[in-house]
């Protein structure tokens, strides 16, 4: 993704001229446009190559955007995509050579930003940020896990509903004929850090971290998670935030483009597996002024007052946070007191059982950072990301004071100790109640807007919290067919 951006810096080309530049040299037959809808998946279309000229960079390009999800209805459809050139990338998985771009929408009447294309929301956060004065750069660094499975099969209809995952990495294929089965796979909660032939997708994903060098995402490491079947991790540098989002909407396209290159399929579902470990998506969050990191201090950790603060306003908001960095009902399949993922609304240091650790693998105050434990992958990350940034500035402009640290193992609390610790919402329909109450934050500098708010509300109660809600789920028959 910085080849075309590492080439204008390097050649002295505008970042236009070194797009067109790539093009050329790399022989693109076709130019792919992605764009993200509102829940987070890239959308695109492909147009020949002949046609790409400098202006189109400026005018844009017109699209019908009445098909996109929880965008605006027919009679307001027609869009723009303006691509920004600073991402031109050569697709490393298309049949013939294509230049990428990632594009912002604009409104094709007034020329002003659609509100609600997240990847404007990010554009304006960044933006906000300078207006503030607090710091001119905040970083983050998203830690996404996945699962690799083998086989997928699901199925919803008036009369049936079904699922079935398969894995030659899972536990329960153990006792499986499989001609022969070869054994090595990891148990339940047992994936954490086994070297091959128990980690047997090691060079499954270095192909994808090689991919992901290879089209700009610096990397710095990759391992097996947790559970079994085929769970990993690989953590991307951090970075400013709107580069972050784009990079890890290309980190997404990557693992799944490699995975069903070897005939397997990717997924960030929060929560597939039944008694194992979900999927997270820990974020590192720094704020910076130049080269200064204005996180480092003489506080608890090794905290400024404004990184406390900060976490103040991640706590205080977080409730209806999740909306944004939990956004699916299967989100809260993994966001359970007691189990695997942090729920518990306190900070501490080195300690992951709270919701904001701070790290304390170097005493260097550029290494000095929160990391935000409850977000998982299945977010638009370009919503998610915003939405942390503004809950934290709130918190230093409010002065939030988060607390008192709980240091200690925060899943064995006592009955009475756990009472006097807030909690994440249960489900997504509450973090959405909470979201409808609690936006005013995010509403600073017009980052986010109350119709793309609204927006986000309506889609996700309609379209995923009622959906489920409508329908009978396979384990009432197991509880209710006799009754």
């Amino acid at each position: 993704m910085a080849k075309a951006k590492a080439k204008a810096k390097s050649s002295g080309l505008s970042a236009v001229e070194a797009a067109l530049a790539l093009a050329r040299e790399q022989h693109a037959q076709m130019v792919d446009f992605k764009f993200v809808d509102l829940p987070g998946t890239w959308q695109h279309f492909t147009m020949p190559a002949a046609a790409l000229e400098p202006d189109l960079f400026d005018d844009g390009l017109g699209f019908d955007g009445s098909s996109i999800r929880g965008w605006q209805e027919i009679n307001e459809s027609d869009m723009l995509v303006r691509p920004d050139p600073t991402t031109a990338m050569m697709d490393p998985f298309t049949g013939v050579p294509t230049l990428s771009l990632i594009c912002s929408i604009e409104d094709p009447i007034t020329r002003q930003p659609y509100a609600r294309d997240p990847r404007g929301v990010a554009r304006r956060a960044e933006a906000y940020l300078l207006r503030t004065q607090l710091a001119d750069t905040a970083f983050f660094g998203p830690e996404a896990e996945f699962f690799v499975f083998d086989d997928i099969q699901f199925d919803q209809q008036a009369h049936q509903a079904s699922y079935a995952i398969d894995s030659v990495e899972g536990r329960w294929n153990s006792g499986a004929d499989e001609g022969p089965n070869l054994g090595y796979k990891p148990d339940y909660k047992g994936g954490y850090f086994p070297v091959p032939p128990t980690d047997s997708q090691h060079d499954l994903r270095t192909q994808m971290v090689q991919t992901m060098i290879d089209c700009g995402i610096d990397v710095e490491i990759h391992h097996h998670e947790v559970g079994t079947a085929g769970q990993g991790e690989i953590d991307i540098r951090f970075c400013p935030l709107l580069i972050c989002a784009d990079r890890m909407m290309l980190y997404k396209y990557i693992v799944k483009n490699v995975a069903r290159q070897h005939g397997k399929t990717a997924t960030f579902m929060p929560k597939p597996l039944f008694e194992d470990n979900g999927t997270g998506m820990h974020t590192h969050q720094s704020l910076w002024q130049g080269d200064q990191p204005l996180f480092a201090g003489s506080g608890y950790a090794g905290l400024s007052s404004m990184a406390l603060h900060y976490i103040g306003g991640l706590l205080h908001h977080a409730p209806a946070l999740l909306a944004f960095t939990n956004p699916t009902t299967n989100s809260y399949k993994r966001l359970v007191p007691g189990y695997e993922a942090p729920v518990n609304l306190a900070y501490s240091q080195r300690n992951r059982s709270a919701s904001v650790r701070i790290p304390m693998y170097s005493p260097s105050p550029k290494s000095k950072r929160v990391e935000f434990r409850c977000p998982d992958p299945s977010c638009n990350i370009y919503l998610a990301l915003s939405a942390m940034l503004m809950a934290g500035l709130d918190g230093i402009e409010q002065q939030m004071d988060p607390g008192a640290p709980l240091d200690k193992n925060l899943y064995d609390l006592s009955a009475e100790e756990r009472a006097g610790v807030p909690q994440t919402a249960a489900s997504l329909e509450a973090s959405l109640d909470h979201l409808e109450q609690d936006r005013d934050f995010l509403l600073q500098g017009d980052v986010f807007s109350d119709d793309l708010i609204d927006a986000w509300i309506d889609y996700k109660r309609t379209e995923e919290v009622d959906a489920i809600r409508l329908r009978p789920h396979p384990y009432e028959f197991a509880l209710y067919y006799d009754v």
